[in-house]
């Protein structure tokens, strides 16, 4: 049948199931808006308050459900404030799609009003990006962008769509989604990997997001159980394994638990399943891992070697690698090995000062309770985001989302937001620093509009937290640019979006706000003020070794 460009592209998102997308309009997509419009129930969309927001509420949508999140915006500067949001889903294999809109064909490269080279200034942080200029082109380039996507290690990609072709008419006809490929694993590298594991008296597991990407967080739990070894975990592995399972000692790297860390030191084999060996992982290369050999299973064959020489790797998608791994390798006993790693992480637990004061990782741990550590908690980066990793249980994939790689400030609230809508039968948190939520608090507006009872708790230290803490630490408390004494009264702000809105000052006001919030069915800021120099640790610092790690609170 004919339909105009914009009707192909909708049919085409309904062929890849998509009925969700985040966006703001402007000129170049008016016609795909006029779809939109037609197409409204199938296509749910959300307007944002701001194009960043779209592309973190899609990311969160993401990580939280697994599907391919969507967002769209206008040329020019509306696409540009995608950059951000693309970036982020990129440094951390988040499958999305970024539909923007450009002038027409006949004005490209002609510096037109609003027109930017979007598909070259994404370039570096998609996994492809496509400019289509001619109707007949763009159902296939629509199928290629959601198999490219969600395919192998997943990731972003942009379709930049100029305006006329949204206004052309073609023949549309409907296909099914493409099927990702069936990619063989070698038998050979599956059985060195497996002698390997074999002929280790001192294993060591590193989860990273790969665990929660492929789905094989059973396998998973299955293959640490079957081979009696312990299980360090990156941020974004972070719910890949339970928290609350024994053999699990947490997060592995500069704010990784000393059972973590100093068990990377002192085991013959780390195998990584999933994890890059990001710096903040591994801190100095030349210490990192001194005694271990290296098992390195990635579905990403860059990623083999690439930070870490390896003495043996298995390419391939995780969750068919483990099935695959899981019958050759042979139960044994590693009592001495796991008795030593359990007791560093009994004797070690992240800790802090409890002596009546309102400190930051008592909230999280109230909000942990109270929910049973069945939330999905989002966060902003900084101080507030390295707490939620340690003082929040992670029971499950799926319930940690949070920009790993490339530190976004600003990118919890679209995220929450994001994994609201996909989720809406799970409580969502967003927990913010008060540095990170003046940048996107916009986004409560969107909230607001759609009724998405989302629950933002503001740890509030009136600083730039993490940025004071390295001033602190390795500057002489030199801090610059980093104190945050204005005037905003976060309360009056969030009740000013019609938001409801709580201030806690003291630990037994904590269960009551968090309580409320939760009941109320509406979305809810928490603001709670804390000490400006409460600090987060443990800590490795820059350039250190993994097991020179810092506290202040032995």
């Amino acid at each position: 049948m004919q339909l105009r460009g914009a009707e192909i592209l909708m049919e085409c998102l309904l062929e890849q199931k998509v009925d969700t997308i985040f966006g703001y309009p402007g000129g170049a997509v008016l016609n795909i808006y006029d779809a939109l419009y037609q197409y409204g129930d199938k296509i749910t969309h959300y307007l944002t308050a701001h194009e960043q927001g779209a592309a973190h509420a899609a990311d969160g949508y993401a990580r939280a459900t697994g599907k391919v999140g969507v967002c769209l915006a206008t040329s020019g500067p509306g696409a540009t404030n995608l950059v951000t949001g693309i970036a982020t889903a990129y440094m951390d294999s988040i499958p999305m799609v970024a539909i923007t809109g450009n002038v027409t064909s006949g004005l490209l490269g002609k510096d037109s009003f609003q027109e930017v080279d979007i598909a070259g200034i994404v370039m570096p942080i998609t996994k492809h990006s496509f400019i289509v200029r001619d109707v007949s082109a763009l159902a296939d380039t629509v199928r290629k962008a959601f198999y490219i996507a969600s395919t192998g290690r997943p990731g972003p990609v942009l379709i930049d769509i100029t305006k006329d072709t949204t206004a052309q008419m073609y023949e549309y006809e409907a296909t099914a989604p493409m099927a990702a490929p069936a990619v063989s694993v070698s038998e050979r590298e599956l059985a060195l990997a497996a002698a390997l594991i074999g002929a280790s008296e001192k294993p060591l597991i590193y989860g990273g997001g790969g665990i929660i990407a492929s789905g094989a967080a059973e396998l998973f739990r299955a293959f640490a159980e079957k081979i009696q070894a312990p299980v360090c975990l990156s941020s974004m592995g972070l719910g890949g394994f339970p928290s609350d399972h024994e053999f699990c000692t947490g997060m592995i790297g500069m704010h990784g638990t000393k059972a973590s860390n100093l068990a990377s030191v002192e085991c013959d084999l780390l195998i990584a399943c999933g994890a890059r060996f990001s710096d903040r992982v591994i801190s100095d290369v030349a210490r990192f891992a001194p005694n271990a050999k290296v098992l390195h299973i990635d579905i990403d064959p860059a990623e083999i070697g690439k930070n870490v020489i390896t003495a043996q790797s298995v390419t391939g998608d995780m969750k068919d690698v483990l099935a695959k791994l899981l019958p050759l390798c042979k139960e044994r006993s590693r009592t001495e090995w796991l008795d030593k790693v359990l007791a560093i992480k009994r004797e070690h637990p992240p800790t802090y000062i409890q002596d009546g004061v309102l400190r930051p990782q008592y909230i999280l741990e109230r909000i942990s309770a109270l929910t049973n550590g069945e939330a999905v908690i989002a966060t902003e980066v900084g101080q507030h985001q390295m707490w939620a990793c340690h003082f929040i249980e992670h029971k499950r994939p799926r319930g940690f989302v949070s920009s790993g790689g490339l530190g976004t400030m600003g990118y919890g609230l679209g995220a929450a937001i994001g994994a609201k809508v996909g989720c809406p039968d799970r409580v969502v948190f967003n927990i913010a620093g008060d540095g990170c939520f003046r940048m996107n608090n916009i986004e409560l507006a969107t909230a607001v509009e759609y009724n998405i009872p989302i629950i933002v708790v503001i740890i509030n230290n009136h600083a730039l937290g993490m940025v004071r803490q390295w001033q602190t630490m390795f500057y002489d408390k030199r801090f610059s640019q980093t104190t945050l004494d204005r005037t905003t009264d976060f309360v009056k702000l969030a009740e000013a979006y019609q938001c409801e809105a709580f201030h806690v000052t003291a630990p037994e006001q904590v269960d009551a706000a968090l309580m409320a919030a939760m009941a109320c069915g509406r979305p809810a800021v928490i603001n709670c003020e804390v000490d400006r120099d409460e600090k987060v640790f443990p800590m490795v610092a820059p350039g250190a070794g993994i097991d020179e790690i810092v506290t202040e609170y032995e």
